[in-house]
C-alpha cells in the first residue's frame, strides 16, 4: 500500500499516461483511470501479485480481445496491466431482465470456452485433486450434519468428474459485474482468473449472481434452474457434468470458508446446490 503512489508515479511515466478521473478498487486491486499519449482512454491496474491471478495475462493475451477486455501493456515485475477502458458504472448488474442478463453473460462465456487453454495455466484436474485431499480435514469443522453431507455429496462428485477435467481456457470468476459495457464490442468480460478445465466449472458465479435478488422472487428455484438451463444451453455443456462441476464449486466454496475459520456454509451455496441436486434426482 505504502508503494503505491510511487508505482503508479513510475508507470504514468513510463507508458506516457495522464490520469483522467478519479481511482477505483475492489477487492484486490487499484484501478486508475487514463489517457494515453494518443488520447486513447485506458486503465491503469495495480494488483499484488497471487496463485489466482498469476495466469491473467497469458488468458487474456490468448483471448486477444475477444469477447473480454484488450491488454495494451504489461509490466511482469510488478504485474501492472494498462488495459482498454470499459465503462465501469455500466455492468450488466444493471439490466433489468435478468433473462436478458444471463443471455449476454452465457454467450460471452460461449466465446471464451470455445478457445483452448495455453500451456503454463493451472490446470482444474490438479484443483480438484487438492480439493478432495482437503475434504477429510475440513468436514470436522462444520457444525451442520446436513451440511457435512452436502459437502461430502459435493466431493462425490468431483470424484467422478476428475479423470476428465478438460481443456479449455476458463475465465473462473464471470458473474454479472464482471460483464462491462465497451464500445469496441456492447459487452466485454473482465478480471479474469484464466484456468485451464471443464467449461462446466465456469458456471456458478453467474448462478450466483444477484443472489438477494433471487431470494426475493419469492422462488429461487425457477430462477437457478432458468439461468442454469440457459448457460448450459448456450454454452454447450452437458447439464450433467455441468452439475457435477458446480457441485465442485460449492465444494471449492466451502473449503475457502472453512480455511478462513467458518463453521457454516453461505445459505446461497446450500440453496443453489439443493436445487441442483434436486433436479438431477427427478431427471430421468
Amino acid at each position: 500500500m505504502a508503494a503505491l503512489p510511487q508505482l503508479v508515479a513510475e508507470f504514468l511515466d513510463r507508458w506516457a499516461l495522464r490520469p483522467d478521473g478519479p481511482p477505483g478498487h475492489g477487492m484486490a486491486a487499484l484501478v486508475l483511470p487514463v489517457t494515453r499519449a494518443d488520447g486513447t482512454p485506458a486503465v491503469l491496474r495495480l494488483q499484488q501479485a497471487a496463485p489466482e491471478n498469476a495466469g491473467t495475462v497469458l488468458g487474456l493475451r490468448t483471448w486477444r480481445g475477444h469477447g473480454v477486455v484488450r491488454l495494451l501493456e504489461h509490466d511482469p515485475e510488478s504485474g501492472t496491466t494498462l488495459l482498454e477502458r470499459l465503462a465501469a458504472d455500466r455492468p450488466l448488474s444493471s439490466v433489468a431482465d435478468d433473462t436478458a442478463a444471463t443471455q449476454i453473460l452465457a454467450e460471452l462465456l460461449a466465446r471464451l470456452v470455445a478457445v483452448p487453454a495455453p500451456e503454463g495455466l493451472r490446470r482444474l484436474s490438479d484443483i480438484a485433486a487438492a480439493m478432495l485431499d482437503e475434504v477429510p480435514r475440513a468436514l470436522p469443522s462444520l457444525r451442520d450434519p446436513a451440511e457435512r453431507r452436502l459437502v461430502r455429496t459435493c466431493a462425490s462428485a468431483v470424484a467422478e468428474l476428475i479423470g476428465e477435467s478438460g481443456d479449455r481456457l476458463l475465465h473462473w470468476d464471470l458473474h454479472y459485474d464482471n460483464v462491462l459495457a465497451g464500445q469496441r464490442e456492447p459487452w466485454l468480460a473482465i478480471d479474469p482468473e484464466p484456468l485451464a478445465g471443464d467449461p462446466g466449472f465456469d458456471l456458478w458465479p453467474a448462478l450466483d449472481s444477484r443472489w438477494a435478488d433471487v431470494v426475493a422472487t419469492g422462488d429461487p428455484t425457477r430462477t437457478v434452474l432458468r439461468r442454469f438451463d440457459q448457460l448450459t444451453e448456450v454454452v454447450g455443456v452437458d447439464r450433467g457434468r455441468a452439475t457435477g462441476w458446480t457441485l465442485g464449486r460449492v465444494l471449492q466454496n466451502a473449503l475457502w470458508d472453512i480455511e478462513d475459520g467458518k463453521t457454516a456454509l453461505e445459505p446461497a451455496q446450500v440453496t443453489l446446490a439443493g436445487i441442483l441436486l434436486r433436479r438431477e434426482a427427478i431427471t430421468p
